[in-house]
């Protein structure tokens, strides 16, 4: 497995991460614990160095299910982490957000204590709190990282105004924001240049479109209850059907890579900037293979370009998430 940098940061990841959160948040499944640490050790094993949770997935259950797997290659892995959300401990339920310095600290230290870890290697914001300065959550992290319980500060899903604001406090060493073929705000949102001018890392999650992309999926496709991607404009069975072109596309390229449309899907967003890093997630060992497998696939300038103009002739239908959950990101 290559290494990426994460910007100027100086924190070397394996090129590809892995998302933990589908493990048993989001999806509506739970892999049972021993099958989830035995797949984030054969992620391990494979050349996976970087690994995501939240202290929300679960909530706080996916945090102890990646601290066991990684207890014993804890020095050989970076495990990034997020806060912002306020969560009823009696429900589990998310009651709004909350980036209140002080329950920053509150969440780190719950967060360290889930992963049995000493400091956490990337602590993100999951989403910005419109009520609480940025400044004062950079501010927060700070403290933090000179208290030696974090190493690197990150955003997720903010504005590229936002982003110069915060690092101006504390450098950010990665936003990680949704980027795929079919997800592509961060070229055009100020995202991918704020990243470039002050030297921050990119972590693409949904890589593959939270599974579309893989070709695994079409309009007549069940989402069961309890998988979130059943309120998501994008799953409608009008919109699969739409947004199949751009899985065909992905399709007859493979066929000529001798790679799957989920490897072509990574590839071009490997191929983006040297700095930018996806991180799948899934519950299978197959598909792990699969995504690792995609580091290795190389398309060429003019491989390039075909997906380039093929792509923008395809409209994405759909938008990535229903209005009150987009009215979350980019601010």
């Amino acid at each position: 497995m290559q290494t990426r940098t994460l910007g100027t940061s100086g924190l070397e990841v394996s090129a590809i991460g892995f998302g933990c959160m589908g493990l048993n948040f989001g999806y509506g499944t739970v892999t049972p614990e021993a099958e989830a640490i035995a797949l984030i050790r054969s992620a391990y094993e494979r050349g996976v160095t970087f690994f995501d949770t939240a202290e929300v997935y679960g909530p706080f259950t996916n945090e102890v299910v990646v601290g066991k797997a990684l207890a014993p290659i804890r020095d050989k892995v970076v495990i990034a982490t997020k806060f912002g959300f306020d969560i009823d401990p009696d429900t589990g339920k998310q009651i709004g957000l909350n980036s209140r310095p002080d329950h920053i600290r509150q969440v780190a230290e719950a967060s360290l204590k889930r992963l049995g870890i000493d400091t956490i290697d990337l602590l993100y914001q999951h989403r910005v709190d419109p009520n609480v300065p940025i400044e004062d959550v950079a501010g927060a992290v700070k403290d933090l990282i000179a208290e030696g319980k974090v190493r690197h500060f990150g955003l997720s899903e903010p504005g590229a105004a936002t982003v110069r604001r915060a690092h101006a406090v504390q450098p950010i060493t990665a936003l990680q924001n949704e980027y795929s073929l079919w997800t592509r705000g961060p070229e055009t949102n100020g995202i991918l240049e704020a990243c470039e001018e002050l030297g921050i890392g990119l972590v693409a999650y949904s890589p593959l479109g939270k599974g579309f992309l893989t070709g695994a999926m079409n309009k007549e496709t069940q989402i069961n209850d309890g998988d979130f991607r059943k309120i998501l404009p994008r799953f409608t069975a009008d919109a699969m059907q739409a947004n199949e072109a751009l899985v065909d596309l992905l399709k007859t390229i493979a066929s000529e890579k001798q790679a799957t449309p989920a490897q072509i899907a990574l590839a071009w967003l490997l191929s983006r900037k040297p700095w930018i890093v996806p991180i799948p997630g899934t519950t299978k060992q197959h598909r792990l293979e699969e995504n690792i497998a995609a580091a290795s696939v190389e398309l060429t300038s003019s491989d390039l370009a075909n997906i380039e103009k093929a792509a923008a002739a395809i409209a994405v239908s759909g938008e990535r998430y229903p209005e009150h959950l987009m009215q979350m990101v980019g601010r």
